[in-house]
């Protein structure tokens, strides 16, 4: 009993102290503080330096510091911790002399930031909700998961662009046309640098009288007729500036400046969302351990609600683990090749390629074949419902061809590859290269064949006018033309495939129990597939907007039905792709795909206004040599100040310094990435050793565990 109360009467610190005397030994023994002696032991002369400095100061800091936390701590309670009753306690949390008490100068900051902060994510909540199709697009991630979800996210977004595209060519170009019909003044500012040819300023304008049904329907889907006197094509704006009153707008100079505008808030829009998913990628494809035990415990799609996608995920996680076996396997079986085998299946590689080549050559070649000879044949035939089938295969000739190309030339490829060896993943990214690259050169085939009837001809009139007058008197509207019938054919194909291909295929599939019909399968969702066909749809719109500038409207009109259509199609008639792409980098790749497509649109865009005389006949840029010429001609007539600044800017004096200044932020923007790369790394060595601190002191435990229990079963044997 004695023993025991001086037990009791032991102080709490002498007991505390004894408690850590106990534990340090064990401590000492973790791997992380062996490994932090090693690395103080390295850093012996700083220690030294530091122990040079007087203790009394340590023990003064520390008792200042100790009697700051406990002032603090006895300022600033929370309610929960004040020995009062619930009751209390609410009448104190809402009474203003507790929020006045509470609160210091510094904390009152804080509170008003964590306020600020709650708002704004109130707003942000509250806007989210306006976002379009918002429960559409959770209806099918619950339904499909992350994967398919975002298509169909990447699809609202080239909404939201082409729409803000639509915004910026209506306001700052139609609109001012359309004022000007009002009574608006035009005045025609004349340069004189060149003289035009009085005969390279005919244009003979579509006659605007009564045109029969079936004239009428083939002017609507190909852009002729009626269409071209419309504010959907260049042709239909005039030069010159806009008056009214203290009022100037030069027209010119919007139409080429806003052409420029949207095709920078597209390359920013664009950069700003593919950062958000390169992170995510670049923070995936950084992973320390190995993909299997990711895929295993955290491969799980949490967003999936519906049992029969649950199936699909669970079957293509299954996949997945085989692929990456497979790949493990090939990986292998390259490494254990011999140099027989390496001669070999690189002269196959090689031959197949030149098989590729050869494909898309002759696509090329058909689409520089059906664009002369839709040109020769359009307009010769005689206009009675007997040729209007014909009439309408002629206009749309190149369409025709350029699309049974882009759904061609993937089913080839698919089969080409299987012989060439890759690994499936490496498989799968080389068909979509492939695919990505005809479908874009296909536009810029057609563009390069047209230009070559625009500039070169056997009369006197296409070195007189700078371009073949007499068969393209506006050539712009007539790549306008093309461009429009490009995106309405695109559409026509789209909507037929989906009504009479997919939900007929369902149909049989479902009703029919024929082995051929069970082996034809349901219709699957292939994200990459339908990411091409709108990033093919949006490179289109970026090239025509100049020549059309209503174009990003009809874009929009597009990308809207075929959200609808696409969805209906996917909860009824497909299922997710065998070969899912990975969520994770779907935001980045159609971004990255998309980025492919936008200088590809430049080009041509560059080549016409830079290059190719513009329209004498048509256009805001009859009076210019080409269309770029309105830039120097706005700046001599700006203040020399400004004229100065402006030129100083566009010189070489300034270009070489400014190279250097943007060489050396990358270069400093490289090294911070590398520090942060270093910091990461050391971080998950933190982690790492921190598991081995885990397992260590788990082992210990059981160790001692397992020695307490045979010392009590041999107390209990001595007491028995």
């Amino acid at each position: 009993m004695a023993g025991d109360l001086q037990r009791d009467s032991t102080p709490k610190s002498s007991k505390r102290s004894s408690f850590f005397l106990a534990i340090n030994p064990l401590l000492h023994e973790l791997p992380s503080y062996r490994s932090l002696n090693r690395r103080s032991s390295l850093s012996t002369t700083a220690s030294r330096r530091k122990s040079n400095i007087p203790s009394y100061l340590f023990s003064s800091y520390r008792r200042k510091t100790d009697s700051l936390i406990e002032d603090f701590e006895q300022t600033v309670r929370p309610v929960r911790e004040l020995p009062v009753s619930i009751k209390e306690k609410k009448r104190i949390r809402v009474a203003s002399e507790y929020q006045t008490y509470i609160l210091t100068k510094d904390q009152s900051i804080i509170f008003r930031k964590k306020t600020w902060e709650r708002f704004v994510q109130a707003v942000k909540e509250r806007l989210s909700s306006l976002y379009l199709w918002k429960k559409d697009i959770h209806d099918i991630e619950g339904k499909f998961g992350t994967g398919i979800q975002s298509y169909f996210s990447f699809l609202r977004f080239l909404v939201l662009l082409n729409f803000v595209i639509f915004l910026l060519m209506l306001t700052f170009v139609t609109l001012p046309m359309i004022i000007s019909t009002q009574g608006v003044n035009i005045t025609h500012a004349k340069v004189s640098s060149f003289a035009v040819a009085k005969e390279c300023t005919v244009y003979e304008r579509p006659k605007k009288e009564l045109v029969i049904f079936y004239s009428y329907m083939i002017n609507l889907f190909s852009g002729t007729g009626f269409l071209e006197e419309t504010y959907l094509f260049y042709g239909f704006y005039k030069t010159g500036s806009l008056h009214s009153g203290n009022f100037h707008y030069n027209l010119p100079l919007a139409y080429f400046m806003t052409t420029f505008s949207y095709i920078l808030l597209s390359l920013f829009w664009i950069v700003k969302r593919a950062v958000e998913g390169f992170k995510q990628s670049f923070i995936r494809s950084e992973d320390r351990f190995q993909s299997f035990c990711n895929k295993i415990f955290a491969g799980w799609d949490f967003c999936i609600t519906d049992q029969h996608a649950a199936k699909l995920k669970h079957n293509s996680l299954l996949y997945e683990l085989k692929t990456d076996l497979d790949e493990e396997r090939i990986k292998q079986k390259i490494a254990d090749r011999t140099k027989k085998e390496k001669c070999r299946i690189y002269l196959l590689r090689a031959l197949l390629n030149l098989l590729v080549v050869m494909i898309l050559a002759t696509c090329f070649y058909c689409i520089y074949k059906s664009t002369i000879y839709s040109r020769k044949e359009s307009g010769t035939t005689p206009d009675d419902v007997e040729s209007f089938t014909y009439n309408l295969i002629i206009e749309y000739l190149p369409s025709i061809v350029i699309t049974a190309a882009n759904f061609i030339t993937p089913l080839l490829f698919e089969r080409i590859i299987r012989f060439e060896d890759y690994s499936p993943g490496f498989e799968i990214k080389f068909i979509l290269i492939r695919s990505v690259f005809v479908r874009l050169a296909n536009i810029i085939v057609l563009l390069v064949t047209l230009w070559s009837q625009i500039t070169t001809c056997d009369d006197s009139n296409c070195h007189i006018c700078g371009y073949n007058h007499n068969l393209y008197p506006c050539w712009e509207t007539r790549i306008g033309q093309e461009m429009y019938k490009l995106m309405i054919f695109d559409l026509i194909i789209i909507t037929s495939v989906t009504l009479f291909v997919e939900f007929p295929r369902k149909l049989i599939v479902t009703y029919c129990t024929g082995v051929p019909f069970k082996w034809w399968g349901q219709q699957q969702f292939a994200v990459p597939q339908n990411v091409l066909e709108i990033v093919y749809g949006q490179t289109i719109c970026w090239v025509g907007t100049f020549y059309s500038p209503l174009l990003p409207g009809i874009a929009t009109i597009k990308y809207i039905i075929m959200f609808y259509l696409k969805k209906i199609s996917l909860m009824n008639n497909c299922c997710p792709s065998t070969r899912p792409f990975r969520a994770s980098s779907s935001k980045f790749f159609f971004l990255a795909v998309l980025l492919i497509g936008l200088p590809l649109a430049c080009v041509p865009i560059l080549f016409s206004v830079a290059v190719i005389k513009s329209s004498k006949s048509c256009g805001p840029f009859v009076n210019y040599n080409t269309s770029w010429d309105i830039i120097p001609q706005t700046v001599d007539s700006l203040p020399k100040g400004l004229k100065n600044l402006l030129n100083g800017l566009g010189s070489d004096a300034f270009a070489v310094p400014f190279f250097v200044f943007v060489c050396l932020i990358l270069f400093y923007l490289v090294a911070l990435a590398g520090a942060q790369k270093r910091v990461v790394n050391q971080l998950r060595d933190q982690l790492a050793m921190q598991g081995r601190d885990k397992q260590y002191l788990i082992k210990k435990l059981t160790k001692d565990s397992v020695i307490l229990k045979k010392l009590s079963d041999a107390s209990n044997v001595e007491n028995d």
